[in-house]
């Protein structure tokens, strides 16, 4: 028995118009098609995974006529490998009777690092000599690296799609499908979407293929799967958060460390709250998950944190009593400090080992009771004797003279 054709391909556009959502964007690629000749700037669609950019290209390309080559840069990233295989093709024509190629060079946020050497070149190289259309896209374009290709293309923003807009779609392809599903049902998949067509389908394909019936109890388990996010996100989702539960469950989706978390939160709380009395129910709050923590670590008790993540999330969120507004947030200072003076710190470590094997003393008895004199003694005219006997480097030296 043959697999069942998987529903994002069967039930795919066949027409520009029918794609849903951000309909600005698809009507401005499909303008640049039509109205292409040569000398015209590529295009560059950028937006989060899901939302069209692909389809966009693929069924206008259909639409009006054009033989489509389509390359993913993830595959093939290194000059050599794009030169071979879009060289010949931005040269010339179709022979099968198509209108024109439009080339299409999708994922270039893919070829940004060290082993693509030479990739985003031969891209540019290849928009100043093509004789076709050319389209790129990308889900994030600010990489710095991408900026000369920012430059040399028309930019094209698709934004994530509303869960109303997701949500007919899906009661279209159960209405085909025979399936009798409930409003919430849909809505349930369509939220946790988080404005990804693509995803959305292939979740309804999951829990409604072989039913007659979707009820809410049918699409539950998809809330339970663990979707994870950057530090800039889970700080948007804490501050938006309206529940305990809500608060929480960003915490718990974070790829960041929970103490790396709680510097997030601490230097991005007063850009958030403006109000003196809701940034000081914060502050208290963070606080005291601060204390909780530091307890949990010192005596072992790793029950406590769950006072700890309480704190930090619902009790940082609820301190809030006015509407969330967008503010830029900030990469917290001390873990900049920590980077910058990583290899001070380290040629201290080093030092302290030396110091106290040779002086017979632990570490920490090292650190607080000989180099704070030590520094001093450095400085003075026996300080370089003094080193040559402990087998301090001259790094070691100017760190310890310096920090004291």
């Amino acid at each position: 028995m043959s697999e069942p054709a998987p529903w994002v391909d069967k039930y795919r556009p066949k027409r520009t118009s029918e794609i849903i959502g951000n309909q600005e964007a698809v009507q401005q690629f499909v303008s640049w098609l039509k109205n292409w000749k040569p000398g015209t700037k590529p295009v560059f669609l950028y937006g989060p995974p899901g939302v069209g950019k692909t389809l966009t290209v693929e069924v206008a390309a259909k639409e009006l006529g054009y033989e489509l080559i389509e390359l993913n840069a993830s595959d093939v990233r290194t000059e050599e490998a794009i030169r071979r295989a879009l060289g010949p093709a931005s040269q010339y024509g179709s022979l099968f009777g198509f209108k024109g190629r439009l080339i299409f060079l999708d994922e270039v946020d893919g070829i940004t690092g060290r082993e693509d050497r030479g990739g985003l070149a031969a891209i540019l190289e290849l928009i100043k000599e093509a004789r076709m259309p050319i389209a790129l896209a990308a889900n994030d374009p600010w990489d710095p690296k991408l900026r000369p290709l920012r430059e040399a293309c028309t930019m094209i923003r698709f934004n994530k799609l509303r869960s109303t807009q997701i949500v007919p779609l899906l009661r279209r392809i159960c209405q085909a499908e025979g399936i009798k599903a409930d409003e919430r049902a849909l809505k349930i998949i369509a939220e946790l979407s988080e404005g990804d067509v693509r995803s959305a389908i292939n979740d309804l394909q999951a829990v409604a293929q072989g039913r007659k019936v979707l009820t809410p109890e049918d699409v539950q388990w998809l809330r339970a799967r663990n979707r994870q996010y950057g530090a800039f996100d889970v700080l948007k989702m804490l501050f938006m958060a309206r529940t305990a539960r809500e608060a929480k469950e960003a915490i718990n989706s974070s790829l960041v460390d929970y103490e790396t978390l709680l510097q997030w939160i601490h230097e991005n709380l007063p850009l958030q709250y403006e109000d003196p009395e809701e940034l000081a129910k914060a502050y208290d709050a963070l606080s005291k998950a601060d204390v909780y923590l530091g307890r949990a670590k010192k005596t072992q008790r790793w029950e406590l944190l769950r006072y700890f993540f309480d704190l930090m999330s619902a009790g940082v969120a609820l301190a809030r009593r006015g509407k969330y507004h967008f503010v830029k947030y900030q990469f917290p200072k001390k873990i900049l400090l920590m980077a910058q003076t990583k290899k001070a710190r380290e040629l201290r470590e080093e030092a302290a080992r030396l110091i106290a094997a040779k002086c017979h003393v632990s570490r920490r008895v090292a650190k607080t009771d000989i180099i704070p004199y030590l520094s001093i003694m450095l400085s003075t005219p026996m300080g370089k004797g003094i080193a040559k006997w402990l087998e301090l480097s001259d790094d070691m030296v100017k760190v310890l003279v310096h920090k004291g």
